[in-house]
């Protein structure tokens, strides 16, 4: 089981570096690095084209010219086009989500940011999460990528994980503690 782990992921990172290799050649990774989010969002919320790269059992003709017009449809990058082209007629589309977001962490780390990831309590607006990420990018001295989930079952206080840096002020947690000293007593 594990090495089929690692084999999905180097071979994720290897395609996501293609790619990245490409459209930096191009002078396009910004216009792709745009499609590629769009494409993720197309994954999560579209379940026939997620069926579509999940199976397995796809012909490969019918799954390049559904790529095409879905493509075409979203003026797609040509270099964007012929990479899911490729991984179609190589049958590693189905590794196509995991090569997405290895993708997009790629360009990520090259710009220099880190990422973090924000839960909170309460949903937050847009001032309350740039106010957040300046000083998380202030205390960490490197730009800061927040990733911010709404999650009511923490009751009240935010989750902020930043690498391997974890910042629990959640009233979930603080009940957690308080529920084990209450059993060791």
């Amino acid at each position: 089981m594990s090495s089929n782990k690692n084999f999905s992921e180097s071979t994720t990172y290897r395609y996501a570096l293609a790619l990245y290799e490409l459209a930096k050649e191009s002078s396009n990774l910004e216009k792709i690095e745009e499609e590629v989010m769009s494409l993720i969002e197309l994954i999560s919320l579209n379940a026939d084209f997620r069926s579509l790269i999940n199976d397995p059992t796809g012909k490969k003709k019918e799954q390049i010219n559904i790529i095409r017009i879905i493509c075409e449809k979203y003026k797609f990058n040509e270099i964007l086009t012929k990479f899911l082209c490729f991984l179609s007629s190589n049958r590693r589309i189905f590794f196509l989500e995991k090569i997405l977001k290895s993708f997009l962490s790629l360009c990520s780390n090259k710009r220099g940011e880190i990422n973090a990831t924000l839960s909170s309590s309460k949903k937050l607006n847009e001032q309350e999460l740039i106010n957040i990420q300046k000083e998380l990018s202030q205390n960490f001295t490197s730009k800061v990528k927040l990733n911010y989930r709404f999650e009511p079952n923490l009751i009240g206080g935010l989750i902020i994980q930043v690498g391997s840096v974890m910042i629990d002020t959640s009233i979930k947690n603080k009940l957690k503690k308080l529920e084990t000293k209450m059993i060791e007593v």
